[in-house]
């Protein structure tokens, strides 16, 4: 049994797949069967199930993951203790974040990163909330920028980065334009533009109207905040977005929202019990520092 079997096993299980597991290895799909068909035949069981369109852990595979990721968890702890020894720093680290957080300056933090540490290797991954906290926890994210409404998830420290109320976002001339403030339920039958489910700020406007009784008339969706501005510009309906993106457009109206009033906090997220080596400790440290530019105080 080899640690690159391993390697091989864990990646296709968290890729979901041989291909998407070949390409973040960077060698040939056949490469990757291979490798994993002479670690079940070693083990005397199949670990995956092939029959489907997506590849499943067996019964055998399931018993045998945690182990893998125990060695390899083991080799790494290895390397890193040689390393703090000798002052390198080098292997690798995850960041994950919702599509709407790229005005962050997430560019620019990678990019420092990398100047001040270039061997180490550093990946990015977008998706939703839910999947990048439960990436979080298990230790395949290092770190990671979510939204979510009230406190942090359990397991999962945080550093606030914005916190603001959400609006109603209208162009100038809309009735709505003129109002100090508009109760959710108002805006029931009117055309809402948001961020597709799954995100922080969606989840924490459905979640408000399933308990006003509301069934939100979504009209369009989109993944960055400045999209749906644009599109709220246009007259196309009324945006849903956090204070500051409506507040930093002239052709925008932004109405703060109550009854129940809408707050949605944007974070930098790592797993409470610490970073698990020194990559990742000098990555978190690093990025609590440059997101801390663009932290906004809860308005």
């Amino acid at each position: 049994m080899e640690l690159r079997q391993l390697r091989y096993f864990v990646t296709v299980v968290d890729e979901g797949g041989f291909t998407r597991a070949a390409e973040k290895l960077h060698v040939a799909q056949p490469g990757v069967s291979a490798q994993i068909r002479q670690l079940e035949r070693e083990l005397g069981q199949p670990l995956l199930d092939r029959s489907g369109r997506s590849v499943r852990l067996t019964q055998a595979g399931s018993a045998v993951l945690p182990y893998a990721r125990a060695a390899l968890t083991a080799v790494e702890g290895a390397r890193c203790a040689v390393d703090e020894l000798t002052g390198l720093l080098r292997g690798s680290v995850a960041m994950g974040m919702l599509p709407s957080c790229a005005p962050l300056g997430v560019a620019d933090l990678l990019a420092g990163f990398h100047e001040r540490h270039p061997g180490v290797e550093v990946s990015l991954t977008e998706s939703d909330a839910g999947t990048l906290l439960d990436g979080v926890r298990e230790g395949r994210l290092d770190a990671a920028l979510v939204a979510f409404g009230g406190g942090a998830p359990e397991g999962i420290a945080t550093q606030t980065v914005l916190d603001e109320h959400l609006v109603a976002a209208v162009r100038c001339g809309d009735p709505l334009a003129g109002r100090d403030t508009v109760p959710l339920r108002a805006l029931a039958e009117r055309h809402l533009i948001s961020l597709p489910p799954g995100g922080g700020m969606r989840a924490i406007l459905d979640h408000a109207c399933t308990a006003e009784g509301i069934t939100p008339r979504i009209a369009f969706e989109a993944g960055d905040p400045g999209v749906l501005a644009d599109l709220a510009s246009r007259g196309l309906g009324v945006a849903i977005v956090p204070e500051s993106t409506a507040r930093d457009r002239a052709d925008l109206c932004g109405v703060p929202i109550v009854r129940p009033r809408l707050r949605g906090t944007v974070a930098l997220a790592w797993r409470a019990a610490g970073p698990s080596g020194p990559a990742a400790r000098a990555f978190l440290d690093h990025a609590r520092s440059s997101l801390a530019a663009f932290a906004v105080a809860p308005s």
